[in-house]
């Protein structure tokens, strides 16, 4: 617990920054604040003529925190303002300047401090988030197949939310509390040392209760984040797969799903507020109980003129206010505690290791001049089942190579390989004979293209999408990989052309336009190795052909893997590689495959009776 806590507060660094003007804010607060309710005493015996005596007075006296040495510094502010002779109107006029002046000081320096907390909350926020965001990104592509995005989600946004309080109260409860009971504790202690020891061996007995009901939140706190990251993923796979769920009558499984765990959500909440809401209701009741028992004890000091009313006055006043800062100082630390479970989840995305991350002395792929190599790769999702098994080939540079074979024989994972989405459980790639892991990700990443069958587009602009990754790129650039895509036509058709937003997802656009804009975003990128899963997809016969015509000229001379189920598209590839249960079951020229009369055979004879 104590870990996970200095851990949330190194996202504050450097908290110098902030905790060294928070500090004098906090103590300048304090002493006008104190100081403030000091007042009361010379203001209550000016009215009543009580304990105050004008005495006029020409040299300040040394400084004490004693109700004499405030007596002397009135008389001698006094005397220098209004002279010697003593008039009620016009020391109450001073009294009260005063007051208003220290009143006025006290509450700027609680708004500086309040504002320094502030700085500290919004920029530990937008670090914790940029950092949770890029590990997150960082993260190998198999990651995201074992956590919900839902709950990823919900960890960069609303556990962020609870964990940035959980760091800010921290300066409150080292500061501003303390310094405000330690001054009030000083102004009772030389008002009445008797009463003040009554007072302090009641305070803990509230700290043990109050205690008590913090130490049971923490629990609650964490479940209740939890639930919120279910309800997230329910949510953005309901949005997502909205088609499916109305067209499969599903709206009601659905709706019971989310709401069982809404339900199980707001319980969890109650059950914590109802525990934060009792210790700020039961900290004042005590505290009046306190008070109540003070006016007894006082009322008998002040009739036995060991206080005087005055005093006593200003002592119940600062013993009320003794308990706010009291109580805040036991709500910091409720809602430190419940920032402690928030951060647990925060840093397991934190402290998520890639499994796909480069050497420290990964060297960049300046260019691609020989071949990309297969040798005994073998792979697993799971660790358990292995979806390929020692596969060996290579691409040569300017070879296009076609990936065919059964759905689920482990095509798009050899695809998926080559960019480093996924390192190989055994066997090793090389390119231009050096091993894949050699090089840094990036720079191999620079030299692909890569088409999938799932078409990602983003809520932006057609020429945002296109030019994703080369925002450098130009107007005719741009334009000139449309029309190689054969997307500049239905491209004009739109409300704006090309700044017409295509909604989350592309979903204004039809499932060919999508596929197209996809195509012409690889094709801008004019990269030395084209990957190409089910380009051609979701294309409608003539589009097929006219992107498969622009395909051919753009793979002439370049280094492609195609992967295709319509082996019509494929026939031209320089070598056919047929994958069936993650191994090469047999390769050559679509004229020596015919002719070997197996499965691509096969393949081929069931898609012409098709």
């Amino acid at each position: 617990m104590m870990k996970t806590y200095m851990r949330l507060l190194g996202f504050a660094k450097p908290l110098s920054r902030y905790t060294v003007p928070y500090f004098f804010y906090s103590l300048l607060h304090a002493v006008f604040n104190t100081f403030t309710y000091t007042m009361i005493i010379p203001i209550v015996s000016t009215l009543f003529s009580e304990g105050y005596v004008f005495v006029p007075t020409y040299d300040f006296p040394s400084i004490s925190l004693t109700t004499e040495c405030l007596n002397e510094a009135i008389n001698f502010v006094y005397t220098h303002l209004f002279g010697t002779e003593y008039k009620i109107t016009y020391l109450l006029g001073l009294l009260s300047a005063v007051l208003i002046a220290s009143n006025m000081l006290s509450n700027l320096f609680r708004y500086l401090g309040s504002m320094t907390v502030e700085t500290l909350r919004t920029r530990t926020l937008q670090k914790m988030r940029d950092d949770m965001f890029n590990r997150t990104m960082g993260m190998h592509v198999g990651y995201f197949s074992d956590q919900r995005k839902g709950d990823i989600m919900s960890k960069i946004t609303s556990d962020v939310m609870v964990v940035q309080f959980c760091i800010t109260n921290t300066l409150q409860v080292a500061f501003r509390e303390p310094f405000l009971i330690i001054g009030y504790v000083i102004m009772m202690v030389n008002i009445s040392w008797e009463l003040t020891v009554f007072s302090i061996l009641y305070l803990p007995v509230v700290g043990l209760l109050i205690g008590q009901i913090v130490k049971r939140l923490r629990h609650p706190a964490q479940k209740g984040q939890e639930r919120m990251g279910e309800m997230v993923s329910v949510m953005e796979e309901s949005l997502s797969g909205v088609k499916a769920i109305k067209s499969y009558n599903a709206l009601d499984y659905i709706k019971t799903k989310f709401h069982t765990i809404n339900a199980d959500m707001s319980n969890i909440l109650l059950s914590m507020a109802r525990k934060q809401q009792l210790a700020s209701p039961m900290s004042e009741f005590l505290g009046i109980t306190a008070i109540s028992i003070v006016l007894v004890f006082g009322g008998s000091l002040v009739q036995s003129e060991a206080l005087s009313a005055a005093g006593f006055v200003a002592y119940i006043a600062a013993f009320s206010q003794l308990t706010r800062p009291l109580r805040s100082f036991i709500d910091q630390f409720a809602n430190i505690n419940q920032g402690i479970a928030a951060g647990e989840r925060i840093f397991s995305i934190i402290d998520a290791k890639s499994e796909v991350e480069d050497k420290p002395e990964a060297k960049d792929l300046a260019s691609f001049s020989d071949k990309i190599e297969f040798r005994d790769v073998s792979f697993s999702y799971d660790g358990q089942r292995e979806v390929l098994h020692n596969v060996s080939f290579e691409v040569k540079k300017g070879e296009t190579i076609a990936l065919v074979g059964p759905s689920g024989g482990g095509k798009s994972t050899l695809s998926e390989l080559i960019p480093r989405f996924y390192d190989p459980a055994a066997g090793c790639l090389y390119v231009d004979g050096v091993p894949l892991k050699d090089y840094s990700q990036e720079s191999i990443r620079a030299h692909m293209g890569i088409v999938s069958q799932d078409t990602i587009l983003f809520n932006d602009t057609i020429r945002n999408n296109i030019a994703m990754g080369r925002e450098n790129a130009t107007e005719e650039q741009i334009i000139a990989a449309a029309k190689v895509a054969n997307a500049h036509d239905f491209i004009l058709e739109t409300e704006n052309g090309y700044d017409t937003n295509i909604g989350d997802r592309g979903m204004k656009l039809s499932g060919g336009q999508r596929q197209r804009l996809s195509i012409a975003r690889a094709v801008l990128k004019n990269p030395e190795i084209l990957i190409l899963d089910e380009a051609t997809s979701a294309l409608d016969t003539e589009s097929e052909k006219l992107v498969q015509e622009a395909l051919t000229s753009l793979l002439d001379g370049r280094t492609s893997v195609v992967i295709a189920h319509r082996l019509s598209t494929i026939h031209n590839a320089d070598h056919i590689i047929v994958i069936d249960e993650g191994r090469i079951a047999e390769q050559g020229t679509h004229a020596e495959l015919l002719a070997k009369g197996g499965i691509y055979a096969k393949l081929i004879e069931m898609q012409s009776l098709a």
